[in-house]
């Protein structure tokens, strides 16, 4: 190999870069990864807190009250065949995974999405990160969390939330751009101040978006944590993993129906919030 080749002098580069920031920073990687470590591990603990009937029956509840009846009841049930192919610990892990990293995701993109809404020039700044973080495969978000934070959870919900933010972003910072300009109009003749303005034309008109931003961070997450399956995630993801590798067919498809079912009810709850919010703020 020729070694004035830039592209193995970039690749030489950057391994060595990766391995300078490691060494000298492994004291700060090594708190992050116990703080992510022990975010998700409190979020898991308090869903292992009430026996599986419990959390199904609560869910069913919730169903029933943001969508209906029969979603509610298909719910709890489709929860209890989770508890019945003795995946529960699983399920609440891929749970507790997601609900992490969607949090931490969403606490990032809702607040710098909405100043981007207000900041043209930041938004076009954004743009083409956000496309570089979507176009990009996700595996390859694995690689550099490995390498900083090992093995575990925490690569999970890095690698996860890196995925989650972009949707979320977007949305938000749409949803600042919708507000009508005559009510924009309307707010500045009445003298409204700048959080007025934000509080009670902006936000009730973006809230809309500002959901669908967050239901499409929960469905990039699930797809995600499927992968992460990889960095010894837990739940369903490593399961379905370890099954692959051990060509237990059975397993892995148990392991995707507990996903499907995850992810359809948690859709159609955070669509419906979305539509209930978007109901008040008319009525």
């Amino acid at each position: 190999m020729n070694d004035t080749d830039p592209i193995a002098a970039f690749d030489g580069w950057m391994d060595e870069a990766l391995a300078h920031l490691t060494d000298s920073s492994s004291q700060v990687f090594a708190a992050i990864q116990g703080g992510l470590e022990g975010f998700y591990g409190a979020i898991l603990w308090l869903l292992g807190l009430a026996p599986s009937y419990v959390v199904a029956l609560a869910i069913g509840l919730l169903g029933w009250r943001l969508v209906g009846w029969r979603f509610g009841a298909l719910a709890a049930a489709a929860l209890a065949v989770c508890e019945l192919m003795n995946l529960w610990p699983e399920t609440i892990g891929t749970l507790a995974l997601v609900i992490a990293a969607t949090l931490l995701a969403l606490a990032i993109a809702i607040p710098a999405g909405i100043l981007s809404g207000y900041v043209p020039a930041l938004d076009r700044l954004a743009t083409p990160v956000l496309d570089l973080l979507q176009t990009l495969p996700p595996y390859i978000y694995l690689l550099p969390g490995i390498a900083l934070l090992g093995y575990g959870p925490a690569t999970a919900l890095v690698s996860t939330l890196v995925v989650a933010v972009p949707p979320a972003f977007r949305l938000a910072a749409l949803g600042m751009r919708m507000a009508p300009v005559e009510y924009i109009e309307l707010g500045m003749a009445t003298g409204m101040t700048r959080w007025q303005m934000f509080a009670k034309i902006r936000l009730p008109f973006a809230l809309p978006s500002i959901m669908a931003g967050i239901n499409q961070s929960l469905m990039m997450a699930f797809g995600m944590v499927v992968i992460a399956g990889i960095v010894g995630s837990g739940g369903l993801g490593q399961t379905i993993y370890d099954a692959i590798r051990k060509l237990d067919i059975a397993k892995s498809i148990d392991a995707a129906i507990a996903i499907v079912i995850l992810t359809m009810i948690l859709d159609r709850l955070s669509q419906s919030a979305g539509r209930s919010g978007s109901r008040r703020r008319k009525a």
